[in-house]
C-alpha cells in the first residue's frame, strides 16, 4: 500500500506584497538595498540611482539626457541627481583631457560608506610602488649596418591623472561689526565737603488759628501713648506743630493724622522728630476744593415768585418794572 505523501504549508504571505521570481540568465543589474530603501531620499532619486547603475559604463547621464528619455521636468531630474549627490552615490568630477577641453566625468556609488572607507585608508597610508632592477646588458660596439633608419617612436602623450572633486567652501560670514560700547556717564558723588542743600520747608496753614495751633500741638505730644517710640521733646512739639496745623486745615482727621506718622517705623528708630517732620512734607495731603455757596431761595415781595438771592425782596422782573415805571411817565394806574 502506498504511503500518502504530505505536502508543506505554503509560505505565501496572507497580505503585503508576494514577490513572484523568475532566475535571471541576463538583462539584469545588482542594486544595493542601501540605495533601493534609501529612508532620506525621494523615490525619483531612487529611482535614477537605479536607473543610472543599470547602465554600462560611458553612457552620459545629463540632465538633458535624461529628460529625453522619461516625463519629469529637467528641473526635478536636476533635483534627484542633487539629492543622489549629497548622500554619496553619485560623484562628478570635472577634469581636463587633451586638447585643452573640460570633461565631467560621474562616478556612481553602490556602497558609499564602503567607498568613503577606501579611500580614507589610500590617503591615510598610501601603496609605495616598488620597481624592479633592471639587468646590467654588456655593451657591445656597434656595427654599423647600411640599412635605412627607423622612424622615431612617437613621443609618449601623459594622461593627467584625476584630480579631485574641489569640495565646495561655505562662503564665509561676514564679519560682525560690533558697535562701540559708549562709556557709562559718570556718577556726580558731591565730596563730603560740599554744603547740602537746605530741607524743604515745613507746610503751614493758610488761615492759622489759635484752636488750629492747640489742636495740632496736643496731637503732637500724645503720639507717645499710642506710638512709644515716638517720643518727642518739647522744642520738637513747637517746630512741628504748623505741619500738623495745615493737615487738620485739609480736613485730615486727627487719627489719620496720627497713624500717617507713626505707622510702620525703621527699626531702630533714632531720630523720631526727624522722621515726623519727613512725613509732614512728603505725604501732605492736598487740599479741600472749596465748597460753592449756594444761594438761598427768596419769594418775590410783589409776584410772589420763587428767585435766588442773598436777601429777600423783589425778583428781577418786578425790579425792572417798578425802576421803568419811576424813570418813564406814568403809564401804571395806581
Amino acid at each position: 500500500m502506498d504511503t500518502q505523501q504530505v505536502s508543506a504549508p505554503s509560505r505565501t504571505p496572507s497580505s503585503g506584497v508576494v514577490h513572484i521570481n523568475i532566475r535571471l540568465t541576463d538583462g539584469y543589474s545588482i542594486i544595493s538595498n542601501r540605495l533601493s530603501q534609501h529612508r532620506d531620499m525621494s523615490l525619483l532619486a531612487i529611482g535614477l540611482g537605479t536607473h543610472i547603475q543599470s547602465l554600462p559604463a560611458g553612457r552620459r547621464i545629463g540632465v538633458k539626457a535624461l529628460a529625453e528619455i522619461f516625463p519629469e521636468s529637467e528641473a526635478r531630474i536636476a533635483a534627484a541627481l542633487r539629492e543622489l549627490e549629497h548622500h554619496g552615490f553619485l560623484r562628478r568630477i570635472r577634469e581636463r583631457v587633451q586638447g585643452g577641453r573640460v570633461a565631467t566625468r560621474t562616478e556612481s556609488y553602490n556602497h558609499p560608506e564602503a567607498a568613503a572607507r577606501r579611500a580614507g585608508a589610500a590617503r591615510v597610508s598610501p601603496a609605495v610602488r616598488v620597481t624592479p632592477a633592471a639587468p646590467v646588458v654588456p655593451v657591445v660596439p656597434a656595427v654599423p649596418v647600411a640599412t635605412s633608419a627607423p622612424a622615431p617612436a612617437p613621443a609618449p602623450v601623459r594622461v593627467p591623472e584625476c584630480e579631485p572633486a574641489p569640495v565646495p567652501v561655505p562662503a564665509s560670514e561676514p564679519p560682525v561689526v560690533r558697535e562701540p560700547v559708549p562709556d557709562p556717564a559718570p556718577r556726580l558723588v558731591p565730596s563730603p565737603a560740599a554744603p547740602k542743600p537746605p530741607p524743604p520747608p515745613l507746610p503751614f496753614p493758610r488761615r492759622p488759628s489759635a484752636p488750629l495751633f492747640d489742636e495740632a500741638a496736643r496731637l503732637l505730644a500724645g503720639l507717645q501713648v499710642s506710638a512709644p517710640l515716638f517720643v518727642l521733646s518739647e522744642v520738637d512739639v513747637e517746630r512741628l506743630t504748623p505741619g500738623v496745623a495745615a493737615w487738620l486745615e485739609r480736613g485730615v482727621r486727627p487719627d489719620a493724622v496720627r497713624v500717617a506718622l507713626t505707622d510702620d517705623p525703621p527699626v531702630p528708630l533714632r531720630h523720631p522728630a526727624k522722621l515726623v517732620r519727613h512725613r509732614l512734607v512728603a505725604l501732605l495731603p492736598p487740599p479741600v476744593p472749596a465748597a460753592v455757596p449756594v444761594v438761598p431761595l427768596q419769594n418775590c415781595d410783589d409776584c410772589d415768585r420763587g428767585f435766588r438771592s442773598p436777601v429777600p425782596g423783589r425778583c428781577g422782573e418786578c425790579r425792572d418794572v417798578r425802576a421803568y415805571a419811576d424813570d418813564g411817565p406814568c403809564l401804571l394806574g395806581g
